[in-house]
């Protein structure tokens, strides 16, 4: 494989695409810098930081800490044109990203059948609407604010069309990974099954077909992810103040989809709109004093050693 350094990761790709090479994958989705191509048998990796670290086949050590984002930390231009803003800077010891991704133009979305090769992820909507298809899943389909998609292990997907303005939640784990192209698949794909990729099950949390339901003083909207992945993670929707306890596992991530109300840890935090948190496992927390338009998005996930 020969190795290229680039100042301009995507003027690079044009360049190699224009003499008869393809991409192969690209990392990271938030940040590209690293991309491989190839064209009859010869390969080629083009990379702006070749020192940086590369996406391992293990998973990096879990370091817990209390991570307060606050909304408008700037967006930097990721994957496809979006733009991805950092809700965890640490990366919790490069274990898990999460992501406030935009689209400010609506239309047509750059993207290509792909796949990722990691443990976790999980796309949810905030505003807006984006029509993707998924591998064995059907036809397209129009996911709307509150909606989410749990992607298993290298399910093959793409991104059609989004709304102006549309906001997602991604998040993901572990924090570097690949996002590997599969140029033979076209989708729709003729099959529609239920089937497991990587010990997880595709799901589609449908907002509006979902009841709301008590919880620890609130209220919430249960998404069926903890079944969907065996247990490894868990997924809410919650309005109202709500108390939690301690979470036995290790992520314990919120995002304030709307409205207003206190974090009750530590010293306290207001949150605001587009603000996050992620709270450390083995402690209790809690939000109080929310508005009538609070909503939070609660994800949580199991010890993965």
């Amino acid at each position: 494989m020969r190795e290229i350094v680039c100042q301009d990761l995507t003027a690079a790709l044009e360049d190699w695409r224009g003499e008869g090479f393809r991409l192969e994958s690209i990392y990271p989705a938030d940040d590209p810098q690293t991309a491989v191509m190839t064209r009859a048998g010869e390969t080629i990796r083009l990379s702006t930081r070749p020192d940086a670290a590369r996406p391992a086949a293990d998973l990096p050590p879990f370091t817990p800490e209390f991570v307060p984002a606050r909304a408008g930390n700037c967006a930097g231009q990721g994957r496809a044109g979006m733009l991805y803003r950092d809700l965890i800077p640490g990366r919790l010891g490069g274990r898990y990203i999460a992501s406030h991704i935009t689209i400010s133009a609506g239309g047509p979305v750059a993207d290509w059948v792909h796949f990722h090769r990691l443990v976790f992820q999980l796309i949810y909507v905030r505003s807006g609407w984006v029509r993707v298809v998924y591998e064995d899943q059907g036809e397209p389909f129009v996911m709307q604010p509150g909606d989410l998609v749990l992607q298993p292990p290298e399910i093959r997907h793409r991104v059609l069309e989004s709304s102006t303005g549309l906001e997602v939640v991604e998040i993901s784990c572990p924090a570097l990974h690949e996002t590997c192209a599969d140029h033979e698949l076209d989708l729709p794909n003729a099959l529609v099954r239920q089937r497991e990729f990587g010990s997880q099950r595709f799901l589609r949390h449908i907002a509006a077909e979902t009841p709301w339901t008590r919880f620890d003083g609130g209220e919430v909207q249960e998404t069926g992810i903890s079944g969907a992945t065996g247990g490894l993670a868990d997924v809410r929707t919650v309005r109202g103040s709500a108390q939690f306890p301690p979470h036995e596992g290790e992520l314990v991530f919120g995002f304030v989809l709307a409205g207003s109300a206190r974090l009750d840890f530590a010293d306290g935090f207001e949150l605001g709109p587009a603000d996050a948190f992620v709270i450390p496992p083995a402690e209790r927390w809690g939000v109080s004093g929310a508005s009538g338009d609070f909503r939070l998005l609660h994800v949580t996930s199991a010890r993965l050693d």
